[in-house]
């Protein structure tokens, strides 16, 4: 069998990290693939490894803007996938609006269908966007022969939207990368630590509404309005208008910038430094897929408290402290009770790190292999063919 991927929409962050990833752990011919072809830009392409098996086909007009990615996608997707006489066609961006059959997509992005969660951009262009994105990707969900979701949450949400009216679904977690793993070190009593020498809480995430930055903010200046001395990164890109709350929020609680750091972005690669740095990892999201960098820092070995919202039961499991992500005094108690008992700090770090070895690239790339055959199997035995 010959799998067409169609890497028009996939040029940065999660969705292009998912696709290396995956690429690099896949062994296709153990389900049937002789063959692979992948249809991007250059940058894109350029960030996948060679294998025997992949041809990786740069599409010049995917160097170019949305709109004309859209067009590509329109009119020459289907006819580059019939030509090469792919059996089945992979489109992991979630959108996609002709008739080639066999086609399995991805649900990566759980804010297009839920309302209470999408509102909190309020009357925005990223409201407008994300409107516009659930109308696409419900057209293409519900044609789709084969969805895959990254929890049984996300699952459960989207196929309530869509009314059930969808095909064969299945759920594959992502991995984590093994530059991430690192045991969970020895831990030291909060006596240890001193305003010069502070207890160091790590944020990794894009601020957003729904990701709350500025209640861990206002949870942490409670706990240092008590004496705890803890220092706060925040670590990620922004969007202005969250971005322009959480300044607010800093300049009232913390405008010297004693105990709370904003860093903006940091490069994939220097994140796992970021974790090593860390002593506990928090995690304020009420609306998630899956939640990636709470697996990264369940694999670094950290203490985590997250939110009890979303997903993030189902991925972290009892490894680690719950708390309401839109209530400072809850998440202030939540890292107060693993800052001060070491015997909760190790317990929950020891259990993050062992769940943590459940999610690997190996096994989301056997998964999605397995359910791309099963899918392209499936139309070939109920007598559909390709359309002509």
């Amino acid at each position: 069998m010959i799998l067409g991927i169609d890497a028009s929409n996939i040029r940065a962050g999660g969705g292009l990290t998912h696709l290396v990833e995956l690429l690099g752990a896949s062994e296709p011919a153990e389900h049937g693939f002789a063959e692979v072809i992948v249809w991007g830009g250059r940058r894109s392409l350029s960030r996948i490894k060679e294998r025997r098996w992949l041809v990786k086909s740069h599409q010049p007009t995917l160097d170019r803007s949305l709109p004309f990615r859209a067009v590509w996608q329109r009119f020459r997707l289907t006819k580059l996938a019939r030509m090469a006489g792919c059996d089945v066609l992979f489109v992991p961006g979630g959108a996609f609006g002709e008739d080639f059959r066999p086609m399995v997509t991805f649900a990566q992005n759980l804010l297009p269908f839920e309302w209470n969660e999408l509102g909190r951009f309020g009357w925005s262009w990223m409201t407008l966007r994300l409107v516009i994105l659930r109308v696409i990707q419900t057209r293409t969900f519900r044609r789709a022969d084969g969805l895959i979701f990254l929890t049984g949450y996300a699952r459960e949400v989207v196929v309530r939207a869509l009314k059930d009216q969808v095909g064969k679904t299945t759920v594959i977690p992502h991995g984590v990368n093994e530059r991430f793993g690192s045991p969970p070190r020895g831990q030291s009593p909060i006596s240890c630590y001193s305003v010069d020498r502070p207890f160091h809480i790590l944020y990794v995430s894009g601020v957003y509404p729904y990701k709350h930055h500025w209640t861990v903010v206002e949870a942490v200046r409670q706990l240092r309005a008590t004496g705890v001395p803890v220092l706060l990164d925040l670590v990620g890109p922004a969007s202005p208008r969250a971005l322009k709350r959480l300044r607010k929020t800093l300049r009232r609680v913390d405008p010297t910038g004693a105990c709370i750091n904003y860093l903006g972005s940091v490069p994939y690669e220097e994140l796992p430094e970021r974790y090593a740095r860390g002593d506990l990892f928090v995690f304020a999201s009420t609306c998630e897929s899956f939640g990636q960098v709470v697996l990264e820092a369940m694999s670094a070995g950290l203490p985590i408290a997250c939110s009890d919202r979303s997903a993030m039961p189902e991925v972290l499991g009892d490894a680690g402290v719950y708390f309401d992500p839109e209530n400072s005094r809850d998440i202030a108690r939540a890292l107060q009770e693993l800052i001060d008992s070491t015997e909760l700090r190790t317990e929950k770090a020891r259990a993050a790190f062992g769940r943590a070895q459940i999610y690997s690239w190996k096994r989301c790339a056997t998964d999605t292999f397995g359910f791309l055959a099963s899918v392209a199997q499936d139309t070939t035995h109920n007598g559909c063919s390709l359309p002509s």
